[in-house]
């Protein structure tokens, strides 16, 4: 089994910034690609970064230009660095994780990090 730990929300006052990261752990073979979701009340969860096993990175348009997604492979940990946060980017943020495992191709997601952009 795989499971995901993510650490770094809270609150920060808009045009501050905010980093998460996620640690994925258990018996990884490899590990496909590694992206964040948010979900804000009364809305759909929504791809906010990924970044492919080659590097490959895209972001949704509203966070483009203010938020990075990079990885350190050897540790199988994310990260996404948020800077002029927003109101509307408050949210829970997800970790989600394409991984293969003995059993196969598989995704996996963690429990989620509140993040609150408020003055």
């Amino acid at each position: 089994q795989v499971q995901l730990v993510e650490s770094g929300g809270g609150l920060v006052q808009p045009g501050g910034s905010l980093g998460l990261s996620c640690v994925a752990s258990g018996s990884i073979f490899s590990v496909n690609y590694m992206a964040w979701f948010r979900q804000a009340p009364g809305k759909q969860r929504e791809l906010v970064a990924q970044i492919k096993k080659d590097g490959t990175t895209n972001y949704v348009d509203s966070v483009r230009g203010r938020f990075t997604i990079s990885r350190d492979s050897a540790k199988n940990t994310v990260y996404l660095q948020m800077n002029s946060l927003k109101p509307d980017d408050t949210a829970v943020y997800y970790c989600n994780v394409g991984a293969t495992i003995s059993s196969g191709l598989y995704v996996f997601w963690g429990q989620g990090t509140q993040v609150t952009v408020s003055s």
